[in-house]
């Protein structure tokens, strides 16, 4: 009988893509790991590919995973799979990375440490005493949670002997690997006539008809396995639209017919078990009283799949076609033996899994199964799984009030896992009448987020208000939480159009009253009054809740902090983020941690520390899969007035804010004016200025002020600048610190033109942390001193700003002083290149953490990345600075200012 050729044979064509393989793995045997998507349709010879990698990699260690589309909701299946071989060597990780592995993989209760999960899985691939290669075939099928890992695991091994090899259908539709569409990637074509016909040839040595071997080169269209394939239908098939993949499933479904019954129940099976365990297939196919001998001979004879130590179908559409082929009733007994044979011990949420397909109606007790196995994949971290598994629970539950509730908590489940859409259709099957008031709140709630995520939708915040509403006799604290969660989203994606504004009437109209201020009396007060109103309230909420007042509700309190120049609350909210999210794991607070940490940094003028915190910040994103925080990006940008480098930043922080109402809005007004100030250009920094003070946002008002003043003033526009210097010193007097009094009196001076004014800024900044904002003082003030005939006088000023403004990074601001002191009659020298100029961001982060001690492990944990990767940056590092020890590098200051 025919069987299907092995697409492992040497290769037809393919010049192209077998340089590109050898190449890759020639690179990774010297060092250089690489990832590679392999990209093609179905049957383009994405597997051959794969093979002809194992055969071109002699002396590497090989291991395969494959994506399952019936495991695509357990959460890091394929990554296990992957790993099998490397376990061995658990016992080398540390500690926490043996722990993080062995949770994910279920040896271990605990929530799966997503940080350094990635980072262990890249320890083990990397600790053998041969190059890896590891290859993953139907990567468009992995599940999310194994996607993520390998996608870090592939932008992290340039340093390492490790080829990653993925096999994956075009980034397109919803079976795209969309965590890998960042990877480098290599698009397997057609072969062309020539080819197709060579192949052919080799395959099927008889001689064909002509027309029929044309006929078979037209309907195949260069797809190697429809090449194979189509001749069992003797080369003419029907004329159809379909799409060549499924028209090969049909040769593949056409297999089936004819075949005794017990051959084609084994095969049903087999294609229902994803496993491909023998151990599960025998005992579940005696469990259905098959001829267990006779039908895996028959089935076998098929060439759809073969029986050995693993259960393997000739190719995926096989799998897809075998099963798509069966009826109902026939997958329900397939899936009800499987269930029967699967341990519950050893595999709960398999077998939950199995036990829902094979129901045909409702059933409270498996629904109730699937609803404990969410938890347990929820606990592991596969949110996917946790998602999928309660979506049908839901379908089985028969009782109206645990389906209600069981519905609402899978949407949330859903929007946990990115799927807003099936989140909203879930929703939408909602019964409202059958809910009680908390369940009605709960689904306004989720209608809301499910809102947050549609670009320029402003109805999130208002649904939340509703829950708040409906809250509000029922349930007065969690009332004025959602009236909080509102206002937060409001502020992400209603700043210009007025969003903000109907969440505060809401809240002063609905909200209960609470036993002692909170932070939503505060931004009522601030919105209402200003910082003069809101201070007092604020005090208040200090005195009641202690010093970790803002421990709730960490995010809004650095913005007011922020409005009001409390910088030494910023800098304490911002370290307690940054210890908290490291000590629990939590990407979110962690991130939201560094992001503040740049900030502050680039206020006080440390411009190493803000490149280190976005770098990390930066890497701890591309770990889980998200976009790195643009803010502290922007501040940095805006500091070092580089004009090229910060407006590429800032067109693309624009073009990624479709909206137009997005969070980052005003920080890229702010930045902006901030930037074009330090540069002499005043007109654009007044237009961006005004814009920012236009969105009427309730925070970052103080510190555009500045600008605002400043740009008015050069662009002889004093009615502008008289009113913000009004509203600045309002903020800097409620706000009482020197900072704040020290820059409205140098805004002050500037309006005035009083020399006490510049005086008292700078006896009010003598001590302040904020050295770029001391230095601009002694720049306006030379700046003043020059033009009122001053000449030495305005030179000690300016030489003081150029010290100042220079160490800590402000470029822009450093050339104006140096200009001023040209325009004085001074000589100023140019600046040598400082160090960190010579460095990227990554190898800042680096060489600030070992100039702090930190060994090459250390620093890799922290940054996620390999430990060949830290020392690799160390060789650059050393190399464009001249060094030789890791010693020498403590006499570096990377950034940090001077007094």
């Amino acid at each position: 009988m025919w069987a299907p050729a092995q697409l492992s044979d040497p290769l037809v064509g393919r010049r192209v893509e077998k340089e590109r393989l050898e190449a890759l793995i020639a690179a990774a045997r010297d060092g250089r790991g690489e990832a590679l998507v392999v990209s093609g349709e179905a049957g383009i010879g994405k597997s051959a590919l794969l093979d002809h990698a194992v055969e071109v990699a002699a002396g590497f260690e090989v291991v395969r995973a494959s994506g399952s589309e019936l495991e695509r909701e357990m959460a890091f299946a394929a990554l296990h799979q992957l790993c099998v071989p490397l376990l061995r060597r658990l016992p080398e990780l540390s500690e926490r990375h043996r722990t993080a592995v062995r949770v994910a993989f279920g040896l271990a209760d605990g929530v799966p440490d997503l940080f350094h999960l990635g980072l262990a899985v890249l320890e083990l691939m990397a600790a053998g005493d041969r190059p890896l290669l590891c290859l993953v075939d139907d990567a468009h099928w992995l599940d999310p949670a194994s996607s993520r890992v390998l996608a870090f695991l592939g932008r992290r091994v340039a340093a390492d002997r490790i080829a990653l090899l993925f096999a994956a259908r075009p980034a397109a539709g919803p079976d795209a690997p969309g965590s890998l569409t960042g990877l480098p990637a290599l698009t397997v074509s057609p072969l062309n006539d020539q080819e197709s016909a060579q192949l052919l040839a080799q395959k099927f040595p008889l001689p064909l008809d002509e027309r029929v071997r044309d006929n078979l080169l037209s309907e195949a269209r260069g797809n190697p396995l429809a090449l194979l394939e189509l001749p069992r239908a003797g080369g003419f098939l029907p004329p159809t639209s379909s799409p060549l993949p499924t028209r090969i499933q049909d040769t593949f479904r056409a297999r089936l017919t004819n075949l005794n019954p017990d051959a084609r129940s084994l095969l049903v099976l087999a294609s229902a078990d994803p496993t491909g365990d023998p151990t599960l297939l025998w005992p579940a196919a005696r469990h259905l009283g098959l001829d267990v001998a006779l039908a895996g001979a028959e089935a076998t004879a098929t060439g759809l799949a073969e029986f050995d130590a693993r259960i393997r179908f000739c190719h995926p559409l096989a799998r897809s076609a075998v099963y798509r082929a069966a009826d109902p009733a026939e997958l329900r007994t397939a899936h009800a033996a499987l269930a029967e044979v699967t341990d519950p011990r050893r595999a709960p949420d398999r077998r939950a899994w199995h036990r829902a397909q094979a129901s045909s109606g409702p059933d409270d007790e498996v629904a109730a199964e699937l609803e404990r196995c969410a938890s347990r994949a929820q606990a592991r971290g596969g949110v996917a799984a946790a998602a999928a598994f309660l979506r049908r629970s839901v379908t089985l539950t028969l009782d109206p009030a645990r389906r209600s509730e069981r519905t609402l908590t899978a949407a949330a489940a859903l929007l946990d896992a990115g799927d807003a859409d099936a989140a909203h259709a879930l929703l939408a099957t909602v019964d409202s009448t059958s809910l009680d008031g908390f369940q009605q709140a709960r689904a306004d709630v989720l209608r809301g987020r499910v809102a947050f995520t549609r670009p320029g939708e402003r109805a999130g915040p208002m649904l939340v208000v509703s829950a708040a509403r409906r809250l509000a006799p029922l349930d007065p604290e969690s009332s004025r939480d959602c009236f909080v969660d509102a206002l937060e989203m409001a502020l992400a994606v209603g700043r210009a159009r007025g969003v903000i504004d109907e969440v505060l009437a809401a809240a002063r109209s609905s909200a209960p009253a609470a036993a002692s201020p909170d932070l939503l009396d505060v931004v009522m007060s601030l919105a209402a009054e200003g910082p003069r109103g809101a201070v007092p309230v604020l005090d208040t909420v200090r005195a009641v809740h202690g010093e970790t007042w803002w421990a709730r509700r960490p995010a809004l309190a650095t913005m007011i902090t922020a409005e009001v120049w409390d910088f030494a609350t910023h800098t304490a909210i911002a370290a307690w983020l940054e210890t908290t999210g490291r000590d629990t794991g939590s990407p979110t607070m962690l991130r939201l941690g560094l992001g503040q940490r740049a900030s502050d940094a680039v206020l006080v003028g440390d411009v190493g520390q803000a490149i280190a915190a976005i770098a990390e910040e930066e890497a701890i994103a591309d770990a889980i899969g998200d976009q790195p925080l643009v803010y502290p990006r922007l501040h940095l940008a805006a500091l070092r007035g580089r004009r090229a480098d910060a407006l590429r930043l800032f067109r693309a922080a624009t073009d990624a804010d479709s909206g137009g109402d997005g969070g980052r809005v005003t920080n890229l007004h702010w930045a902006t004016a901030l930037l074009h100030n330090g540069l002499g250009n005043y007109p654009a920094a007044l237009e961006a200025a005004r814009a920012s003070i236009e969105d009427r946002n309730l925070f970052h008002v103080g510190g555009v002020l500045v600008e605002l003043v400043e740009a008015a003033t050069r662009c002889d526009e004093p009615a502008v600048a008289a009113g913000a210097l009004d509203t600045l010193t309002d903020h800097a007097m409620a706000g009482g610190t020197p900072t704040a009094l020290g820059v409205a009196a140098y805004a002050r001076g500037l309006v005035t033109g009083v020399e006490d004014d510049y005086r008292e800024a700078l006896a009010r900044l003598a001590e302040s942390p904020l050295v770029p904002y001391r230095g601009r003082a002694h720049l306006l003030y030379g700046e003043w001193l020059r033009r009122a005939g001053r000449r030495r006088d305005s030179s000690e000023q300016l030489r003081t700003a150029h010290r100042l403004l220079a160490a800590s990074g402000a470029e822009g601001f450093a050339r104006r002083a140096a200009d001023e002191l040209r325009a004085a009659g001074e000589k100023v020298s140019r600046r040598p290149g400082r160090s960190i100029d010579e460095l990227t961001s990554q190898e800042v982060a680096v060489a600030r953490l070992v100039a702090a001690g930190a060994t090459s492990q250390e620093v890799a944990v922290q940054l996620f990345i390999s430990k060949r990767t830290v020392d690799a940056h160390l060789r650059g590092i050393f190399r464009k600075l001249g060094l030789t020890s890791r010693r020498q590098l403590r006499d570096h200051r990377f950034g940090r200012p001077t007094n």
